[in-house]
C-alpha cells in the first residue's frame, strides 16, 4: 500500500471511529436523559428555583392574560400560595413546557370540550409508558432558558425596529469602488479598500451590538424548530392532530431556518471556535451578512407570530399533560370533577384535602349559596377555605382534584385572604381590604358566576363598623350571583345573614389543661369560645383570666362592655 493509500485509509478509520464515537456519546446521553425521566415519574419534584428563573416562566402568562376570558388574578394566586403547587405539579421538561403548564393554572377553562380533551392525554400518558417516555425524550432537547424568557425573546425579536438597509449597501459600495481604484492606481486603491474595510467594520460594530439581545431568541426558535423536525417523525396516532399542527406551523419558517447561520454564528467579540466560524466572522465583519439576514428573521417572525404562536400551544399542551399525568400518580387519592355550565352556582365536594399536607384531615361539603365559617383560632378555618378554593381552580384547570368527588358550576374565582397594608401607596390594612373586596364585585359579569373566599371580613377596622359593613357586604354578594366562602369570629354575622348563607364551623376540645384541635367541619356556627382559655394555658396570671371571663360574661348578658 503506497502512502497516498496509507493516508486515505487513515482518514477513513478516523471518520469511521467519530462516527461511532458520537453514535455511542448520543446513545449515552438518551440513556441518561430516559434514566431521568423515569426516575421523576410519579414523584415530588425536587427542583429549586432562583427568583429570576421563577420570575421568567411566568412571562408567558403575563403577555397572554389579557386575551383569556378568565385568570387567576395576583391577589387570589398569592393568598392560596399556587407557587407552591405549580412546583408540585411542574414535572415538565422545557421552558416551554413550564411556562404553558404556569398558563394553565391561572387560566380556568369554561369548556367542557377543552377539558375533555386535555383529560384525555393526560389519560393516554398515564397508561402508555412508552409513548410518553419518547416524548419526554424528545422535550428535554428543547431544554431550559433559565433566567431569561424565551417569550420575551422571541416577542422582543418580532417588535425589533429596523433600521436603513443603506449603511450596510454603502459599505459595499465603498469597497466595490475601492477595488476599482486599485486596478487603474494601486497604491490609491490599496489606501482606499482599507478605508472600505474600517468603513464596514465600525459600522458594523455598532449595529450588531443593537441586534446581540434578539440573537438568543433566534437560537431559541431554532432550538424548537429543531425538536418539531423530530417530533413530527415520531408516530404516535393519539396526538396526530397536534403533531400536524406542529408541522404546518414549523413549514412557515422554512424561511427563518435559511436565514440564521451568519447571525446565530460568529458574532463580534465572540471567540470562533473554528475555521469555519472564524471565516464567517470576517465576513460578517466586512459584508454585514448577519446584519442583513437579521431584517429577513424579523420579518419572517413578524409574518409567522401566530404559527409560533400555535406550535407553543401544541407542544405545551402536550408536555403539560405529561406533568399532570405524573402528579395524578403522585396523588393517588383524586378524582375528576363533575362541572355544570349553569348561571345557578353551587358545590359539593366530598373528601377534599390540601395537596400540600401530607397527612391531611378530609372534609366534605355541600353549598347551595354561600357559607359562614365560625370557629376558634387555629380551628381550621382558613386551610380549609384554602383547600376548596384551590381544588376549585385545579377542577377548571388540569381537571383533577384532591377529593372523592368534587362538582358544581364553572366559577370566576377570587379570594381575599392574605392581605398586608400597601406601604408603598401609603394605604391602611383596611384601606387594602376594601379595595380587595370591591374588585370582586367589580368582577361580576353575569356570564359566569364567581366563587369567592375571604377570611376575618374586614379585620382591619372597628368591630361595631366591621359588622355594619361587612354584613352589607356578604349579602350584597349572595344576592348578586357571588357565592362566598367567608371565615370569621363575629357570630353575630351568621345570625345578620342567615337567609342568605348557611353555617359551617370547627371547634375545639380542652384536654388537660390543652386545646386539641381535630379539624372537622360540622354544620351549625361556633358555640365555644377559646380566646381567654388560651390565656391560661399560655401562663396568664388567674387575676387576668377571671376578669377577663366576667367582663366577657357581662357583655353577652347586657351588650355593654365594663372593665372588672
Amino acid at each position: 500500500m503506497d502512502p497516498r493509500e496509507q493516508i486515505i485509509a487513515a482518514v477513513g478509520v478516523f471518520l469511521l471511529l467519530f462516527v461511532i464515537y458520537c453514535i455511542y456519546h448520543n446513545r449515552k446521553r438518551k440513556k441518561k436523559i430516559l434514566a431521568k425521566v423515569r426516575k421523576n415519574w410519579g414523584q415530588r419534584p425536587e427542583r429549586e428555583y432562583l427568583t429570576e428563573e421563577f420570575e421568567a416562566l411566568t412571562h408567558y402568562f403575563k403577555r397572554n392574560r389579557d386575551r383569556k376570558e378568565s385568570v387567576i388574578d395576583d391577589i387570589t394566586w398569592n393568598d392560596l400560595e399556587m407557587d407552591t403547587i405549580f412546583m408540585l405539579i411542574n414535572q415538565t421538561h422545557s421552558s416551554i413546557g413550564e411556562a404553558y403548564l404556569y398558563s394553565m393554572l391561572r387560566t380556568p377553562e369554561f369548556s367542557e370540550e377543552k377539558l375533555k380533551e386535555r383529560d384525555r392525554l393526560v389519560e393516554f400518558f398515564a397508561t402508555h409508558e412508552r409513548e410518553r417516555e419518547r416524548l419526554a425524550v424528545l422535550l428535554e432537547d428543547i431544554g431550559r432558558t433559565g433566567r431569561y424568557s424565551i417569550f420575551d425573546h422571541v416577542y422582543d425579536l418580532a417588535d425589533f425596529r429596523k433600521g436603513s438597509k443603506w449603511i450596510h449597501y454603502l459599505g459595499f459600495l465603498f469597497l466595490a469602488v475601492a477595488i476599482g481604484v486599485t486596478v487603474v492606481w494601486p497604491e490609491y486603491g490599496i489606501l482606499a479598500i482599507i478605508g472600505a474595510i474600517s468603513y464596514s467594520w465600525t459600522t458594523y460594530y455598532f449595529q450588531r451590538k443593537k441586534i446581540e439581545p434578539y440573537v438568543i431568541s433566534c437560537v431559541s426558535v431554532l432550538r424548537m424548530l429543531k425538536m418539531a423536525d423530530r417530533f413530527t417523525q415520531v408516530r404516535i396516532p393519539e396526538i396526530k392532530e397536534y403533531q400536524k399542527q406542529i408541522s404546518e406551523a414549523k413549514r412557515r419558517f422554512s424561511k427563518f431556518k435559511r436565514n440564521t447561520l451568519f447571525v446565530t454564528v460568529g458574532g463580534f467579540g465572540k471567540n470562533g471556535g473554528g475555521i469555519e466560524e472564524t471565516i464567517i466572522m470576517y465576513s460578517n465583519f466586512t459584508f454585514h451578512i448577519d446584519l442583513l439576514q437579521f431584517s429577513v428573521l424579523v420579518r419572517e417572525m413578524n409574518k409567522n407570530l401566530a404559527a409560533f404562536d400555535l406550535m407553543v400551544e401544541s407542544i405545551g399542551e402536550l408536555e403539560s399533560a405529561l406533568a399532570i399525568a405524573s402528579f395524578r400518580t403522585l396523588m393517588s387519592e383524586h378524582c375528576k370533577p363533575h362541572l355544570d355550565i349553569s348561571k345557578e352556582s353551587y358545590l359539593k365536594v366530598e373528601e377534599v384535602y390540601h395537596p400540600m399536607i401530607k397527612e391531611p384531615v378530609k372534609n366534605s361539603i355541600t353549598a347551595p349559596r354561600g357559607a359562614l365559617i365560625t370557629g376558634s383560632n387555629a380551628s381550621g378555618k382558613s386551610t380549609f377555605l384554602k383547600t376548596v378554593a384551590i381544588n376549585a381552580i385545579l377542577a377548571q384547570t388540569i381537571y383533577t382534584c384532591m377529593a372523592d368527588s368534587y362538582s358544581g358550576s364553572y366559577h370566576q374565582i377570587y379570594s381575599s385572604m392574605a392581605l398586608t397594608d400597601n406601604l408603598e401607596k401609603m394605604e391602611s390594612y383596611y384601606i387594602v381590604e376594601i379595595k380587595s373586596l370591591k374588585r370582586i364585585l367589580d368582577s361580576i359579569s353575569g356570564k359566569y358566576p364567581i366563587l369567592c373566599f375571604v377570611d376575618e371580613v374586614l379585620r382591619g377596622t372597628n368591630t361595631v363598623e366591621r359588622i355594619a359593613a361587612s354584613s352589607q357586604i356578604l349579602k350584597s354578594m349572595a344576592r348578586t350571583d357571588v357565592m362566598c366562602f367567608a371565615a370569621t369570629h363575629d357570630i353575630e354575622l351568621t345570625h345578620m345573614l342567615a337567609e342568605d348563607y348557611d353555617n359551617f364551623h370547627f371547634q375545639e376540645e380542652v384536654v388537660e389543661n390543652d386545646i386539641l384541635f381535630n379539624y372537622q367541619l360540622y354544620e351549625g356556627r361556633a358555640t365555644s369560645r377559646n380566646a381567654i382559655k388560651l390565656l391560661g394555658i399560655i401562663g396568664y396570671q388567674e387575676e387576668i383570666i377571671q376578669n377577663a371571663e366576667i367582663t366577657a360574661t357581662r357583655f353577652m348578658e347586657t351588650g355593654e362592655w365594663e372593665l372588672c
